[in-house]
């Protein structure tokens, strides 16, 4: 009893401090050491769905997810609407990982595959309950509180959060606020589910801050880290330093490019799905620049911009989730559909951005 009552002490007073001092960009790390598990650990593992967190775990995971829905403002893209088709895209993919094809020698049946590591298929991802929940927690509060302009709108505005972030703002401040809420003792039943030693939360919270962080894809600095760690890992001929071709390298890289594609899913999903993001993400923006928050009107630029992120950033993105063998048909479908989204808006693009502009002047005369 004095023992567990120790460990419950030392853990709470780490809760108390992690974090704290450092921003949260300042605690990004280039590889994230996963947790290893034997054959026999994960023979003796109960499969998720027999285990039941108890009726106060619910309660207080539902109290969670309310409050963070509540914390969202009422952007037309940056909302908790995206939040919830970010959180659906990385479950899809993550289960996709589990849930491998017959030419790797695995059966198909996700209950089997859980048991297994599939010989360094998933990189350590697929026998790690805590990673695969990090990156959904991650998911869910990425864009929290985000004020629907992008990072260098708060730095010309020099608003608080700005002056105390200094470069990804937005995610920064997500992951503060979330964070800070999880901790309050109104969650300590909830947080007891997601880990039991420092070990653990200290993984849980590294997780979360590499897997925000990564949906910053504006940084340069940041963006270009990703590029050279991924062409490093994945080099086709060896080199010589063997941390960075580890699979807990690989693994860090896999979940950042996972929650990456995840952020963007509209773009690499049904033409209609994309269309209808599009469209939330042009109304945003053009508030923006008719509220004086943005420098020039998207308009001018939507149309050839659109097929730049396609070209320079969504079907290279798509590329590498298939060249990272992870995901099996996937990736194939995730590149599929944003090469037929480019080709679709490359014919239809200029009139939808004059159909974007005719309908937010229709919402302003309503309102």
């Amino acid at each position: 009893g004095k023992v567990d009552g120790a460990k419950k002490a030392s853990l709470q007073e780490k809760e108390a401090t992690i974090g704290k001092g450092d921003t949260v960009l300042e605690e990004f790390v280039s590889i994230i050491p996963l947790k290893r598990f034997d054959a026999a650990d994960l023979s003796k593992r109960q499969r998720a769905s027999s285990i039941d967190i108890g009726e106060e775990a619910k309660t207080q995971l539902r109290n969670y997810l309310t409050n963070v829905a509540s914390m969202y403002q009422d952007n037309p893209f940056h909302n908790f609407e995206h939040a919830s088709h970010v959180t659906a895209s990385v479950k899809k993919l993550l289960t996709r990982i589990v849930n491998v094809d017959d030419r790797n020698g695995l059966s198909t049946s996700v209950d089997d595959v859980n048991l297994v590591d599939m010989a360094g298929h998933s990189y350590g991802i697929t026998s790690d309950p805590l990673t695969q929940f990090s990156v959904v927690f991650s998911a869910i509060i990425h864009d929290l509180d985000h004020p629907g302009v992008p990072n260098t709108q708060l730095q010309k505005e020099n608003t608080r959060s700005a002056q105390i972030f200094k470069k990804s703002i937005a995610e920064q401040n997500s992951v503060e606020l979330a964070w800070g809420m999880l901790m309050g003792k109104e969650y300590e039943a909830f947080r007891a589910c997601i880990y039991h030693t420092e070990d653990d939360l200290r993984r849980f919270r590294q997780l979360v801050v590499n897997s925000v962080m990564a949906t910053d894809i504006v940084d340069r600095e940041l963006q270009a880290l990703r590029k050279a760690r991924w062409e490093t890992a994945f080099a086709d001929t060896p080199i010589r330093d063997a941390s960075l071709t580890s699979d807990d390298c690989k693994a860090t890289i896999v979940i950042e490019h996972l929650i990456q594609a995840s952020d963007v899913a509209h773009t690499m999903q049904h033409w209609h799905i994309y269309r209808s993001w599009n469209e939330k993400f042009f109304m945003e923006c053009y508030a923006a620049y008719k509220s004086g928050r943005a420098d020039s009107d998207p308009s001018e630029n939507w149309y050839k911009g659109e097929i730049g992120f396609f070209d320079f950033y969504v079907i290279p993105l798509a590329k590498k989730l298939e060249s990272c063998g992870v995901f099996g048909v996937s990736s194939h479908e995730y590149l599929s559909y944003a090469l037929s989204n480019r080709g679709e808006w490359v014919r239809e693009g200029e009139r939808m951005v004059e159909d974007y502009l005719a309908k937010y002047g229709e919402m302003i005369k309503e309102q």
